[in-house]
């Protein structure tokens, strides 16, 4: 039951940010996704945000800044296993799933949903 808590806890507060960011400032939804990765990689780098998903769980791993994390991740252990050209290929391999996920999941609702844009 704890881990469920804290994982509410820690992305509540993540998308709680996402949304002050985006209501306090001119930054657009696109401009915040980019930051929240790229903090991701960053915290990632530094190590301060595996203590976050050690605590959070899947509050952690599952919004943006996860998807920073799986990629800093995979180009950690690429290089480890590959060298340099591992940099480039980690994130890539780790994140490969759920990249290919999101692609065939936006295809199957467009192809249910008839999109439309916004006027």
């Amino acid at each position: 039951m704890e881990s469920y808590v804290n994982a509410f806890i820690i992305g509540g507060l993540i998308c709680v940010i996402g949304q002050l960011l985006m209501d306090g400032t001119k930054l657009t939804p696109s401009h915040v996704l980019v930051l929240f990765v790229t903090s991701g990689v960053i915290l990632t780098a530094l190590g301060l945000y595996e203590p976050l998903v050690k605590f959070g769980g899947s509050g952690a791993t599952i919004p943006l800044p996860g998807f920073g994390y799986a990629l800093a991740k995979g180009a950690f252990k690429g290089v480890k296993e590959s060298g340099l050209i591992g940099a480039f290929t980690g994130g890539v391999q780790a994140t490969s799933g759920g990249i290919t996920a999101a692609i065939a999941f936006g295809y199957l609702m467009a192809i249910i949903f008839s999109p439309k844009t916004k006027p």
